[in-house]
């Protein structure tokens, strides 16, 4: 999926643009309104992350232009501004969500997967799933990292589908073993993680001990 990214300040906005490249978006980072403005009239986008204060303009005013054109792309204001009266403004003039700075950006991901979800509910009907540099095509069971394709076991793929399916917490080992072994012994799911983890990377999953496993952020 393409996100636009609009921050103006240098260090925040290379370190969004890494997560959300992390997560396995595609993101195009702009630091002025008039650049958004150009992005937004030539591609296609599934989401915006806003920042309000912009050295040539207000990003609401870019947000009310674009619900005034009728455009319906989410849009996730990120912004210094914390008060009551800002955050309604921000919502009335057609905002998805409103993040207050500073944030965690493991919250930030969140947000925006939730209002992915709502305005782009065809995608998880299609068994397309992303996270953290990996896509994963349910129906042609196929799977790419960074952008690049993974040959997977079966069972290695129903174990990343499980953990992408519910990636923000943790996945027991019965519901592994259950979704994605049919009940095999423990020893044979720490088995296939492992392949797994060699795959994508190890960095990819962790593990909580005694409990699961659960995609890293």
């Amino acid at each position: 999926m393409n996100i636009l990214l609009v921050e103006d300040d240098l260090e925040l906005g290379r370190a969004l643009r890494a997560v959300l490249q992390d997560d396995g978006y595609t993101t195009i980072w702009v630091r002025l309104a008039a650049d958004a403005q150009r992005q937004l009239d030539g591609g296609a986008f599934a989401a915006i992350v806003l920042d309000l204060n912009l050295p040539d303009g207000d990003g609401m005013a870019l947000m009310r232009g674009l619900r005034g054109v009728g455009k319906q792309l989410p849009v996730v204001l990120i912004t210094a501004r914390d008060s009551l009266g800002d955050r309604l403004s921000g919502f009335a003039d057609g905002a998805d969500d409103y993040l207050v700075k500073p944030f965690d950006m493991a919250e930030l991901l969140a947000r925006l997967r939730a209002v992915l979800r709502r305005a782009h509910p065809e995608a998880a009907g299609r068994g397309l799933w992303s996270r953290a540099g990996l896509s994963l095509d349910e129906r042609r069971q196929a799977v790419s990292c960074d952008g690049f394709p993974l040959a997977l076991s079966p069972t290695e793929f129903n174990l990343l589908l499980a953990l992408m399916q519910d990636a923000d917490r943790v996945v027991t080992r019965g519901e592994l073993e259950g979704r994605a072994l049919a009940g095999s012994a423990s020893v044979t799911l720490d088995v296939h993680m492992s392949n797994l983890r060699k795959k994508i990377g190890e960095h990819r999953v962790r593990t909580v001990r005694g409990v699961g496993y659960m995609l890293a952020p």
